[in-house]
């Protein structure tokens, strides 16, 4: 199974990007390669450095004619004026109306792309305000991939059509998430060729990477069954989610806090579902994480998918059972799964 090569989307995905990006780095996006930007993940604007952008696993640097260069060498340079026209078009001209996303690093426009935001903190009593004096911007490109989950399915629903609790594991940027979503939503809107009907399914999308809500709105298709609670914090999500919109599944990104293990047991006690993600790279690294490594440890999780870009984006290295930690899947050159 490889996530790369089944995404829905396409140059088309850019162009409509395009709107939120100042108007001198708009003329060069629309100039680069229409087969990079099929691929394209990311549009890196840093103040006096050159224009980059990342995909396909490389970066590179962009010059006037959207031509791309491994050298900085006739690069367009970002100046502050950029960046700070590119926010107002984001934020809508409105700056402030974003504070509350502002103090995450972050804001989350139409279509579900993510701008990543750094400068200068501001601090008060409760912790980080806001940010102020932008010096650069990380414009994340938000693409779909349907249909990625369906070669993990059969691992993780059982011949009586019960879903398994499920840890899929990954470095960063391996495609955990995007795997995680497709099968948020292929549970949640039922698969007939498994005779598994649709179940209701809870999601807690901290970091608004799940759904990428707009105006609270899922950009992202979780299925019809899905109810999704956006930018709120893991541990409170799923308490909201279990006294209030009676799930079957609850679906949360990234654990690893102890909170998040007290609410995955009250989850479980009440009968609920699991499917979640961590970053890690082995059985054995995860073994070694102390809040994971507990609940791998005590059988909470009824298989892990363990994820890698060994052979592009989304390979499944393997597949375990949850119960004694035994292998029912590894990626050999004779035996590879790509999602």
């Amino acid at each position: 199974m490889n996530l790369i090569n089944q995404s829905k989307g396409e140059a088309s995905v850019v162009s409509n990007l395009e709107f939120y990006l100042c108007p001198d780095v708009r003329k060069i996006i629309k100039k680069i390669p229409d087969d990079f930007k099929l691929i394209l993940e990311e549009i890196r604007l840093r103040v006096n450095k050159p224009l980059m952008v990342f995909g396909g696993q490389k970066d590179y640097f962009v010059d006037l004619n959207g031509n791309l260069t491994l050298t900085p060498n006739n690069s367009y340079y970002i100046n502050r004026e950029n960046i700070e026209k590119t926010l107002q078009f984001a934020s809508d001209y409105s700056i402030y109306s974003v504070e509350d996303e502002l103090k995450n690093g972050y804001i989350t426009i139409q279509g579900g792309h993510r701008i990543g935001i750094v400068g200068k903190v501001l601090m008060d009593s409760k912790g980080i305000r806001t940010l102020k004096n932008f010096s650069g911007l990380n414009i994340r490109i938000s693409r779909e991939k349907l249909g990625v989950a369906a070669t993990v399915l059969p691992h993780i629903i059982t011949s009586n059509g019960e879903f398994l609790n499920t840890l899929i594991v990954s470095p960063p940027q391996c495609g955990k998430t995007t795997l995680l979503r497709d099968i948020i939503r292929m549970i949640s809107q039922g698969v007939p060729h498994m005779n598994f009907r649709g179940i209701k399914v809870g999601v807690v999308d901290e970091r608004s990477e799940i759904g990428a809500c707009f105006q609270g709105v899922p950009q992202n298709d979780l299925g019809p069954r899905t109810d999704i609670l956006d930018s709120c914090p893991k541990a409170e999500g799923m308490m909201m989610l279990i006294r209030a919109m009676s799930p079957q599944v609850i679906a949360t990104d990234e654990i690893g806090r102890e909170e998040d293990s007290i609410s995955i047991e009250e989850a479980m006690m009440a009968g609920i579902k699991l499917i979640t993600t961590v970053h890690g790279r082995s059985l054995e690294n995860i073994l070694n994480k102390k809040i994971v490594g507990k609940l791998v440890k005590d059988g909470v999780f009824e298989r892990i998918v363990f994820l890698s870009n060994s052979n592009g984006v989304g390979t499944v290295d393997s597949i375990v059972d949850g119960f004694n930690l035994t292998y029912l899947y590894q990626n050999t050159k004779q035996n590879r799964l790509c999602i």
